[in-house]
Protein backbone atom coordinates (compact mmCIF):
# COMPACT_ATOMS: atom_id res chain seq x y z
CA UNK A 1 0.00 0.00 0.00
CA UNK A 2 1.46 3.43 -0.94
CA UNK A 3 2.41 5.61 2.03
CA UNK A 4 0.20 8.44 0.77
CA UNK A 5 -3.02 6.40 1.17
CA UNK A 6 -2.83 5.97 4.97
CA UNK A 7 -1.82 9.62 5.26
CA UNK A 8 -4.90 10.72 3.32
CA UNK A 9 -7.15 8.47 5.43
CA UNK A 10 -5.73 9.89 8.66
CA UNK A 11 -6.13 13.51 7.50
CA UNK A 12 -9.71 12.89 6.34
CA UNK A 13 -10.60 11.39 9.72
CA UNK A 14 -8.96 14.28 11.59
CA UNK A 15 -10.56 17.08 9.57
CA UNK A 16 -14.05 15.59 9.48
CA UNK A 17 -13.95 14.89 13.23
CA UNK A 18 -12.86 18.46 14.02
CA UNK A 19 -15.51 19.95 11.74
CA UNK A 20 -18.41 17.83 13.01
CA UNK A 21 -17.54 18.39 16.67
CA UNK A 22 -17.50 22.16 16.09
CA UNK A 23 -20.99 21.94 14.56
CA UNK A 24 -22.27 19.75 17.42
CA UNK A 25 -20.96 22.17 20.05
CA UNK A 26 -22.57 25.11 18.28
CA UNK A 27 -25.92 23.30 18.06
CA UNK A 28 -25.64 22.32 21.72
CA UNK A 29 -25.05 25.91 22.83
CA UNK A 30 -28.01 27.19 20.82
CA UNK A 31 -30.59 24.51 21.56
CA UNK A 32 -29.26 22.12 24.21
CA UNK A 33 -28.85 19.45 21.51
CA UNK A 34 -27.32 16.25 22.85
CA UNK A 35 -27.42 17.25 26.53
CA UNK A 36 -28.62 14.78 29.14
CA UNK A 37 -29.38 15.43 32.77
CA UNK A 38 -26.62 14.61 35.24
CA UNK A 39 -26.72 11.29 37.11
CA UNK A 40 -25.20 10.21 40.38
CA UNK A 41 -22.06 8.63 38.93
CA UNK A 42 -21.19 11.57 36.66
CA UNK A 43 -18.23 13.76 37.60
CA UNK A 44 -18.88 16.87 35.50
CA UNK A 45 -20.32 19.99 37.08
CA UNK A 46 -22.34 21.26 34.10
CA UNK A 47 -24.15 19.37 31.32
CA UNK A 48 -21.82 18.34 28.48
CA UNK A 49 -23.06 17.11 25.07
CA UNK A 50 -22.72 13.34 24.72
CA UNK A 51 -22.58 13.20 20.93
CA UNK A 52 -18.87 12.76 20.29
CA UNK A 53 -19.69 9.41 18.72
CA UNK A 54 -21.64 11.24 16.01
CA UNK A 55 -18.44 12.95 14.86
CA UNK A 56 -16.49 9.67 14.94
CA UNK A 57 -19.17 7.84 12.95
CA UNK A 58 -19.22 10.67 10.41
CA UNK A 59 -15.44 10.48 10.16
CA UNK A 60 -15.66 6.74 9.47
CA UNK A 61 -18.10 7.33 6.60
CA UNK A 62 -15.79 10.01 5.19
CA UNK A 63 -12.80 7.66 5.42
CA UNK A 64 -14.83 4.99 3.63
CA UNK A 65 -15.59 7.43 0.77
CA UNK A 66 -11.93 8.46 0.64
CA UNK A 67 -10.92 4.79 0.54
CA UNK A 68 -13.14 4.19 -2.48
CA UNK A 69 -11.39 7.06 -4.27
CA UNK A 70 -7.77 6.18 -3.45
CA UNK A 71 -8.02 2.36 -3.59
CA UNK A 72 -9.75 0.86 -6.65
CA UNK A 73 -10.35 -2.47 -4.88
CA UNK A 74 -11.75 -0.96 -1.67
CA UNK A 75 -15.28 -1.97 -2.64
CA UNK A 76 -14.17 -5.57 -3.15
CA UNK A 77 -13.13 -6.07 0.47
CA UNK A 78 -16.33 -7.42 2.00
CA UNK A 79 -14.98 -7.54 5.55
CA UNK A 80 -14.41 -3.79 5.46
CA UNK A 81 -18.05 -3.19 4.65
CA UNK A 82 -19.18 -5.58 7.38
CA UNK A 83 -16.97 -3.83 9.96
CA UNK A 84 -18.30 -0.42 8.91
CA UNK A 85 -21.95 -1.46 8.77
CA UNK A 86 -22.01 -3.35 12.08
CA UNK A 87 -20.04 -0.61 13.87
CA UNK A 88 -22.55 1.99 12.67
CA UNK A 89 -25.40 -0.21 13.89
CA UNK A 90 -23.77 -0.42 17.32
CA UNK A 91 -23.32 3.36 17.25
CA UNK A 92 -27.03 3.78 16.48
CA UNK A 93 -27.92 1.60 19.48
CA UNK A 94 -25.79 3.70 21.81
CA UNK A 95 -27.01 6.97 20.30
CA UNK A 96 -30.60 5.96 20.96
CA UNK A 97 -29.67 5.43 24.61
CA UNK A 98 -27.94 8.83 24.75
CA UNK A 99 -31.03 10.59 23.47
CA UNK A 100 -33.88 8.58 24.99
CA UNK A 101 -32.34 6.22 27.62
CA UNK A 102 -32.73 2.50 26.99
CA UNK A 103 -32.79 -0.09 29.74
CA UNK A 104 -29.73 -2.27 30.40
CA UNK A 105 -31.49 -5.46 29.22
CA UNK A 106 -32.56 -3.89 25.92
CA UNK A 107 -29.07 -2.60 25.27
CA UNK A 108 -27.56 -6.01 25.98
CA UNK A 109 -30.03 -7.75 23.65
CA UNK A 110 -29.27 -5.21 20.94
CA UNK A 111 -25.54 -5.75 21.35
CA UNK A 112 -25.94 -9.53 21.10
CA UNK A 113 -28.06 -9.16 17.95
CA UNK A 114 -25.52 -6.89 16.23
CA UNK A 115 -22.60 -9.12 17.27
CA UNK A 116 -24.49 -12.15 15.89
CA UNK A 117 -25.05 -10.32 12.61
CA UNK A 118 -21.31 -9.65 12.41
CA UNK A 119 -20.56 -13.33 13.05
CA UNK A 120 -22.80 -14.53 10.22
CA UNK A 121 -21.27 -11.86 7.98
CA UNK A 122 -17.85 -13.44 8.32
CA UNK A 123 -16.34 -11.55 11.27
CA UNK A 124 -15.95 -14.71 13.31
CA UNK A 125 -13.53 -16.49 15.62
CA UNK A 126 -13.69 -19.96 14.06
CA UNK A 127 -10.53 -21.54 15.44
CA UNK A 128 -8.11 -20.89 18.25
CA UNK A 129 -4.42 -21.67 18.53
CA UNK A 130 -3.37 -22.77 22.01
CA UNK A 131 -0.25 -20.90 23.09
CA UNK A 132 2.97 -22.81 23.80
CA UNK A 133 1.68 -25.96 22.05
CA UNK A 134 0.68 -24.78 18.58
CA UNK A 135 -2.44 -26.99 18.67
CA UNK A 136 -5.39 -25.48 16.77
CA UNK A 137 -8.93 -26.01 18.07
CA UNK A 138 -11.80 -25.84 15.58
CA UNK A 139 -14.61 -24.09 17.45
CA UNK A 140 -17.52 -24.95 15.14
CA UNK A 141 -20.78 -23.48 16.45
CA UNK A 142 -19.01 -22.56 19.67
CA UNK A 143 -17.39 -19.90 17.53
CA UNK A 144 -20.66 -17.95 17.57
CA UNK A 145 -20.68 -17.86 21.36
CA UNK A 146 -16.99 -16.90 21.58
CA UNK A 147 -17.36 -14.21 18.90
CA UNK A 148 -20.46 -12.66 20.48
CA UNK A 149 -18.85 -12.69 23.92
CA UNK A 150 -15.68 -11.05 22.55
CA UNK A 151 -17.53 -8.30 20.66
CA UNK A 152 -19.99 -7.53 23.47
CA UNK A 153 -17.23 -7.56 26.10
CA UNK A 154 -15.04 -5.17 24.09
CA UNK A 155 -18.03 -2.89 23.48
CA UNK A 156 -18.86 -2.61 27.17
CA UNK A 157 -15.26 -2.38 28.35
CA UNK A 158 -14.79 0.88 26.45
CA UNK A 159 -18.11 2.18 27.75
CA UNK A 160 -17.20 1.37 31.36
CA UNK A 161 -13.94 3.33 31.29
CA UNK A 162 -15.60 6.44 29.84
CA UNK A 163 -15.82 8.09 33.25
CA UNK A 164 -13.18 10.82 33.17
CA UNK A 165 -12.47 13.40 30.46
CA UNK A 166 -10.14 12.00 27.80
CA UNK A 167 -9.77 8.55 29.36
CA UNK A 168 -11.66 6.29 26.95
CA UNK A 169 -10.65 8.33 23.90
CA UNK A 170 -6.95 8.13 24.76
CA UNK A 171 -7.02 4.38 25.37
CA UNK A 172 -8.95 3.84 22.12
CA UNK A 173 -6.36 5.95 20.29
CA UNK A 174 -3.60 3.63 21.52
CA UNK A 175 -5.61 0.59 20.48
CA UNK A 176 -6.20 2.05 17.01
CA UNK A 177 -2.46 2.70 16.64
CA UNK A 178 -1.83 -0.95 17.48
CA UNK A 179 -4.52 -2.13 15.04
CA UNK A 180 -3.15 0.17 12.33
CA UNK A 181 0.19 -1.56 12.65
CA UNK A 182 -1.38 -5.03 12.54
CA UNK A 183 -3.84 -4.37 9.72
CA UNK A 184 -1.46 -2.42 7.49
CA UNK A 185 0.82 -5.46 7.60
CA UNK A 186 -2.09 -7.71 6.61
CA UNK A 187 -3.47 -5.18 4.10
CA UNK A 188 -7.09 -5.62 5.20
CA UNK A 189 -8.51 -2.80 7.34
CA UNK A 190 -5.49 -0.57 7.73
CA UNK A 191 -7.12 2.49 6.15
CA UNK A 192 -10.07 2.29 8.55
CA UNK A 193 -7.76 2.07 11.58
CA UNK A 194 -5.56 4.95 10.37
CA UNK A 195 -8.68 7.04 9.66
CA UNK A 196 -9.93 6.43 13.18
CA UNK A 197 -6.55 7.43 14.60
CA UNK A 198 -7.02 10.81 12.93
CA UNK A 199 -10.64 11.05 14.07
CA UNK A 200 -9.69 10.28 17.69
CA UNK A 201 -6.95 12.91 17.63
CA UNK A 202 -9.59 15.44 16.56
CA UNK A 203 -11.97 14.22 19.24
CA UNK A 204 -9.37 14.44 22.01
CA UNK A 205 -8.81 18.08 21.03
CA UNK A 206 -12.26 18.72 22.60
CA UNK A 207 -12.41 15.83 25.08
CA UNK A 208 -9.18 16.31 27.02
CA UNK A 209 -9.84 17.87 30.47
CA UNK A 210 -11.81 20.04 30.78
CA UNK A 211 -13.97 18.23 28.23
CA UNK A 212 -16.40 20.10 26.01
CA UNK A 213 -17.89 16.94 24.50
CA UNK A 214 -18.19 13.30 25.55
CA UNK A 215 -18.24 10.05 23.61
CA UNK A 216 -21.60 9.08 25.03
CA UNK A 217 -22.80 5.49 24.82
CA UNK A 218 -22.96 5.85 21.03
CA UNK A 219 -19.28 6.70 20.70
CA UNK A 220 -18.13 4.17 23.30
CA UNK A 221 -20.15 1.33 21.72
CA UNK A 222 -18.94 2.35 18.27
CA UNK A 223 -15.25 2.31 19.21
CA UNK A 224 -15.43 -0.79 21.40
CA UNK A 225 -17.22 -2.85 18.76
CA UNK A 226 -14.94 -1.66 15.96
CA UNK A 227 -11.83 -2.52 17.97
CA UNK A 228 -13.23 -5.98 18.71
CA UNK A 229 -14.19 -6.59 15.06
CA UNK A 230 -10.86 -5.38 13.65
CA UNK A 231 -9.02 -7.59 16.13
CA UNK A 232 -10.91 -10.63 14.83
CA UNK A 233 -10.11 -9.68 11.23
CA UNK A 234 -6.43 -9.33 12.15
CA UNK A 235 -6.48 -12.74 13.82
CA UNK A 236 -7.68 -14.29 10.56
CA UNK A 237 -4.46 -13.17 8.85
CA UNK A 238 -2.26 -15.68 10.64
CA UNK A 239 -1.60 -14.07 14.01
CA UNK A 240 -4.54 -15.69 15.76
CA UNK A 241 -3.44 -15.80 19.37
CA UNK A 242 -1.17 -12.75 19.28
CA UNK A 243 -3.80 -10.53 17.59
CA UNK A 244 -6.48 -11.49 20.10
CA UNK A 245 -4.17 -11.19 23.11
CA UNK A 246 -2.45 -7.92 22.19
CA UNK A 247 -5.49 -5.63 22.79
CA UNK A 248 -5.97 -7.27 26.17
CA UNK A 249 -2.59 -5.87 27.21
CA UNK A 250 -3.69 -2.34 26.30
CA UNK A 251 -6.99 -2.92 28.11
CA UNK A 252 -5.28 -4.27 31.25
CA UNK A 253 -6.50 -1.38 33.42
CA UNK A 254 -10.14 -1.47 32.19
CA UNK A 255 -10.25 -5.25 32.61
CA UNK A 256 -8.95 -5.06 36.19
CA UNK A 257 -11.26 -2.15 37.00
CA UNK A 258 -14.32 -3.89 35.53
CA UNK A 259 -13.57 -7.17 37.31
CA UNK A 260 -13.24 -5.38 40.66
CA UNK A 261 -16.44 -3.40 39.98
CA UNK A 262 -18.46 -6.55 39.24
CA UNK A 263 -17.08 -8.27 42.35
CA UNK A 264 -17.75 -5.17 44.48
CA UNK A 265 -21.34 -4.81 43.28
CA UNK A 266 -22.07 -8.51 43.62
CA UNK A 267 -20.88 -8.60 47.23
CA UNK A 268 -22.98 -5.56 48.12
CA UNK A 269 -26.13 -6.85 46.46
CA UNK A 270 -26.17 -4.19 43.72
CA UNK A 271 -26.94 -4.79 40.03
CA UNK A 272 -23.71 -5.94 38.39
CA UNK A 273 -23.79 -3.39 35.59
CA UNK A 274 -25.03 -0.43 37.62
CA UNK A 275 -22.83 2.66 37.13
CA UNK A 276 -21.16 3.95 40.27
CA UNK A 277 -18.33 6.16 41.50
CA UNK A 278 -16.13 3.31 42.75
CA UNK A 279 -13.94 2.92 39.67
CA UNK A 280 -10.20 3.42 39.93
CA UNK A 281 -10.30 6.82 38.24
CA UNK A 282 -12.99 7.98 40.69
CA UNK A 283 -10.83 6.85 43.60
CA UNK A 284 -7.84 8.75 42.23
CA UNK A 285 -10.01 11.86 41.94
CA UNK A 286 -11.10 11.37 45.55
CA UNK A 287 -7.43 11.22 46.60
CA UNK A 288 -7.07 14.79 45.35
CA UNK A 289 -5.56 14.27 41.90
CA UNK A 290 -6.84 16.55 39.16
CA UNK A 291 -8.58 15.15 36.09
CA UNK A 292 -5.56 15.98 33.96
CA UNK A 293 -3.16 14.13 36.27
CA UNK A 294 -5.46 11.10 36.41
CA UNK A 295 -5.79 10.94 32.63
CA UNK A 296 -2.07 11.48 31.97
CA UNK A 297 -1.21 8.85 34.58
CA UNK A 298 -3.53 6.33 32.94
CA UNK A 299 -2.02 7.19 29.54
CA UNK A 300 1.49 6.43 30.85
CA UNK A 301 0.32 3.19 32.45
CA UNK A 302 -1.46 2.13 29.24
CA UNK A 303 1.51 3.10 27.07
CA UNK A 304 3.66 0.56 28.95
CA UNK A 305 1.13 -2.15 28.13
CA UNK A 306 0.89 -0.88 24.55
CA UNK A 307 4.61 -1.63 24.24
CA UNK A 308 3.98 -5.15 25.59
CA UNK A 309 1.19 -5.55 23.01
CA UNK A 310 3.55 -4.57 20.17
CA UNK A 311 6.04 -7.13 21.45
CA UNK A 312 3.31 -9.81 21.54
CA UNK A 313 2.51 -9.08 17.88
CA UNK A 314 6.16 -8.86 16.85
CA UNK A 315 7.06 -12.15 18.52
CA UNK A 316 3.80 -13.78 17.28
CA UNK A 317 2.81 -14.99 20.74
CA UNK A 318 6.23 -16.26 21.76
CA UNK A 319 7.60 -15.30 25.20
CA UNK A 320 3.99 -14.66 26.21
CA UNK A 321 4.64 -15.85 29.77
CA UNK A 322 7.46 -13.32 30.08
CA UNK A 323 5.17 -10.48 28.91
CA UNK A 324 2.47 -11.56 31.38
CA UNK A 325 5.01 -11.53 34.20
CA UNK A 326 6.23 -8.04 33.29
CA UNK A 327 2.64 -6.80 33.12
CA UNK A 328 1.80 -8.28 36.53
CA UNK A 329 4.89 -6.66 38.06
CA UNK A 330 3.90 -3.25 36.63
CA UNK A 331 0.38 -3.63 38.06
CA UNK A 332 1.62 -4.54 41.54
CA UNK A 333 4.17 -1.72 41.65
CA UNK A 334 1.61 0.84 40.43
CA UNK A 335 -1.05 -0.33 42.89
CA UNK A 336 1.41 -0.12 45.76
CA UNK A 337 2.19 3.52 44.93
CA UNK A 338 -1.46 4.46 45.55
CA UNK A 339 -2.00 2.04 48.47
CA UNK A 340 -4.56 0.07 46.44
CA UNK A 341 -2.65 -3.16 47.07
CA UNK A 342 -3.34 -2.90 50.82
CA UNK A 343 -6.95 -3.88 50.16
CA UNK A 344 -5.78 -7.01 48.34
CA UNK A 345 -4.05 -8.19 51.53
CA UNK A 346 -7.04 -7.33 53.75
CA UNK A 347 -9.59 -9.10 51.58
CA UNK A 348 -11.14 -10.85 54.58
CA UNK A 349 -12.03 -7.59 56.30
CA UNK A 350 -13.24 -6.04 53.03
CA UNK A 351 -15.42 -9.08 52.33
CA UNK A 352 -16.86 -8.99 55.84
CA UNK A 353 -17.74 -5.30 55.61
CA UNK A 354 -19.40 -5.82 52.22
CA UNK A 355 -21.52 -8.74 53.39
CA UNK A 356 -22.46 -6.91 56.59
CA UNK A 357 -23.71 -3.93 54.56
CA UNK A 358 -25.48 -6.07 51.94
CA UNK A 359 -28.90 -6.16 53.66
CA UNK A 360 -28.86 -2.39 54.30
CA UNK A 361 -27.92 -1.65 50.68
CA UNK A 362 -30.55 -4.02 49.26
CA UNK A 363 -33.13 -2.27 51.43
CA UNK A 364 -32.03 1.13 50.12
CA UNK A 365 -32.14 -0.19 46.55
CA UNK A 366 -35.75 -1.30 46.99
CA UNK A 367 -36.75 2.06 48.46
CA UNK A 368 -34.96 3.84 45.59
CA UNK A 369 -36.90 1.83 43.00
CA UNK A 370 -40.16 2.70 44.79
CA UNK A 371 -39.22 6.40 44.78
CA UNK A 372 -38.48 6.27 41.05
CA UNK A 373 -41.97 4.87 40.40
CA UNK A 374 -43.53 7.66 42.46
CA UNK A 375 -42.48 10.14 39.77
CA UNK A 376 -45.37 8.92 37.62
CA UNK A 377 -47.90 9.03 40.48
CA UNK A 378 -47.26 12.25 42.41
CA UNK A 379 -49.06 15.38 41.28
CA UNK A 380 -46.71 17.88 42.94
CA UNK A 381 -43.04 18.11 43.85
CA UNK A 382 -44.08 18.44 47.49
CA UNK A 383 -45.65 14.96 47.39
CA UNK A 384 -42.51 13.56 45.83
CA UNK A 385 -40.37 15.31 48.45
CA UNK A 386 -42.52 13.81 51.21
CA UNK A 387 -41.75 10.34 49.85
CA UNK A 388 -38.05 11.19 49.80
CA UNK A 389 -38.13 12.38 53.41
CA UNK A 390 -39.92 9.17 54.41
CA UNK A 391 -37.13 7.10 52.83
CA UNK A 392 -34.41 9.23 54.44
CA UNK A 393 -35.95 8.62 57.87
CA UNK A 394 -36.07 4.89 57.19
CA UNK A 395 -32.37 4.94 56.30
CA UNK A 396 -31.57 6.94 59.46
CA UNK A 397 -30.20 10.05 57.81
CA UNK A 398 -30.20 13.10 60.08
CA UNK A 399 -31.33 15.66 57.49
CA UNK A 400 -32.30 16.12 53.85
CA UNK A 401 -31.77 19.21 51.74
CA UNK A 402 -33.25 19.74 48.27
CA UNK A 403 -32.29 22.63 45.99
CA UNK A 404 -34.59 22.94 42.97
CA UNK A 405 -34.65 25.30 40.02
CA UNK A 406 -36.60 27.73 42.20
CA UNK A 407 -36.63 27.12 45.93
CA UNK A 408 -34.84 25.15 48.61
CA UNK A 409 -36.03 22.99 51.51
CA UNK A 410 -34.25 21.43 54.48
CA UNK A 411 -35.81 18.71 56.65
CA UNK A 412 -34.16 17.92 60.02
CA UNK A 413 -34.99 14.27 60.69
CA UNK A 414 -33.83 13.88 64.30
CA UNK A 415 -35.14 15.61 67.41
CA UNK A 416 -31.66 16.21 68.77
CA UNK A 417 -28.13 15.58 67.66
CA UNK A 418 -25.36 14.75 70.16
CA UNK A 419 -22.58 17.27 70.51
CA UNK A 420 -19.96 14.55 70.01
CA UNK A 421 -21.20 13.55 66.57
CA UNK A 422 -19.50 14.46 63.32
CA UNK A 423 -21.87 15.43 60.51
CA UNK A 424 -21.02 13.91 57.13
CA UNK A 425 -22.91 15.13 54.05
CA UNK A 426 -23.45 13.50 50.66
CA UNK A 427 -24.44 15.81 47.81
CA UNK A 428 -25.67 14.78 44.35
CA UNK A 429 -26.47 17.07 41.45
CA UNK A 430 -29.45 16.39 39.21
CA UNK A 431 -31.13 18.04 36.24
CA UNK A 432 -29.51 20.42 33.79
CA UNK A 433 -29.30 23.37 36.18
CA UNK A 434 -26.00 23.77 38.02
CA UNK A 435 -27.71 24.73 41.29
CA UNK A 436 -30.02 21.68 41.54
CA UNK A 437 -28.81 19.18 44.10
CA UNK A 438 -29.92 16.69 46.74
CA UNK A 439 -28.01 16.48 50.01
CA UNK A 440 -28.15 13.95 52.85
CA UNK A 441 -26.52 14.24 56.26
CA UNK A 442 -25.60 11.46 58.65
CA UNK A 443 -24.22 11.54 62.20
CA UNK A 444 -20.97 9.61 62.41
CA UNK A 445 -19.73 8.76 65.94
CA UNK A 446 -16.18 9.82 66.67
CA UNK A 447 -13.58 7.42 68.00
CA UNK A 448 -13.72 9.06 71.41
CA UNK A 449 -17.47 9.04 71.92
CA UNK A 450 -17.72 5.38 72.86
CA UNK A 451 -21.03 4.90 71.05
CA UNK A 452 -19.77 2.04 68.89
CA UNK A 453 -20.69 -1.05 70.91
CA UNK A 454 -18.57 -3.38 68.80
CA UNK A 455 -15.46 -1.24 69.15
CA UNK A 456 -12.90 -2.59 71.59
CA UNK A 457 -10.48 0.29 70.99
CA UNK A 458 -10.31 3.74 69.48
CA UNK A 459 -8.80 2.31 66.28
CA UNK A 460 -11.66 -0.19 65.94
CA UNK A 461 -14.18 2.59 66.41
CA UNK A 462 -12.69 4.60 63.55
CA UNK A 463 -12.69 1.51 61.35
CA UNK A 464 -16.35 0.73 62.12
CA UNK A 465 -17.31 4.34 61.56
CA UNK A 466 -15.54 4.33 58.18
CA UNK A 467 -17.37 1.20 57.04
CA UNK A 468 -20.69 2.66 58.16
CA UNK A 469 -20.00 5.91 56.35
CA UNK A 470 -19.18 4.05 53.16
CA UNK A 471 -22.44 2.12 53.39
CA UNK A 472 -24.35 5.36 53.99
CA UNK A 473 -22.75 6.95 50.93
CA UNK A 474 -23.97 4.03 48.78
CA UNK A 475 -27.46 4.30 50.26
CA UNK A 476 -27.52 8.06 49.62
CA UNK A 477 -26.38 7.53 46.03
CA UNK A 478 -29.12 4.93 45.43
CA UNK A 479 -31.81 7.25 46.77
CA UNK A 480 -30.41 10.11 44.68
CA UNK A 481 -30.69 7.93 41.57
CA UNK A 482 -34.32 7.17 42.41
CA UNK A 483 -35.01 10.89 42.96
CA UNK A 484 -33.36 11.80 39.65
CA UNK A 485 -35.52 9.30 37.75
CA UNK A 486 -38.65 10.42 39.58
CA UNK A 487 -37.99 14.10 38.76
CA UNK A 488 -37.47 13.31 35.07
CA UNK A 489 -40.70 11.28 34.91
CA UNK A 490 -42.60 14.01 36.76
CA UNK A 491 -41.39 16.66 34.30
CA UNK A 492 -42.28 14.49 31.32
CA UNK A 493 -45.82 13.90 32.58
CA UNK A 494 -46.29 17.57 33.41
CA UNK A 495 -44.92 18.84 30.10
CA UNK A 496 -41.50 19.79 31.53
CA UNK A 497 -42.84 22.27 34.05
CA UNK A 498 -40.13 23.70 36.33
CA UNK A 499 -39.70 21.70 39.52
CA UNK A 500 -40.73 24.06 42.34
CA UNK A 501 -42.12 23.74 45.86
CA UNK A 502 -45.54 24.95 46.92
CA UNK A 503 -46.19 26.67 50.27
CA UNK A 504 -45.18 24.72 53.32
CA UNK A 505 -46.84 24.12 56.65
CA UNK A 506 -45.64 25.70 59.88
CA UNK A 507 -43.68 22.59 60.81
CA UNK A 508 -41.70 22.80 57.56
CA UNK A 509 -43.12 19.62 56.03
CA UNK A 510 -44.48 19.84 52.47
CA UNK A 511 -48.23 19.75 52.02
Amino acid sequence: MPFINPLIAGLVGLLVSLGLISLILRASRLSGFGLREAEGHHTHEIPVPRLGGLALAGALVAVMVAGCLIEPDFLQKNQRWFIIASSLLMFALGLWDDLFTLGAKRKLLGQIAIASLAFFSGIAIEHFKIPFTGHIINLGWWGWLVTVFWLVAMTNLINLIDGVDGLAGGICLMLMVLLSYVNLQGGSSGLIAIGMVGALLGFLRFNFPPARIYLGDGGAYFLGFMIGAMTIVASQKGTVFAALAAPLFVLALPIIDTSLAILRRGLRGLPLFRPDRGHLHHRLLNLGYSRRKVVVGVYVFTAVFLLLAFLAIYWRGQFFALLIGIGALVIILTASQFSFSREWFTIGRTLGNSLESRAHIRYALTLSQWLALEGTRCQTIDELAADLVFIARKLEFTSVRIQLEAGERVWPLTADQPDHSHCQTFRYKFGRKRNCFLEFSVACPAASCGTCPAASSAADAVQISGATLHRCSIQAELVAEGWNKAIKDWKRLHHKLPATFADKNADGDPR
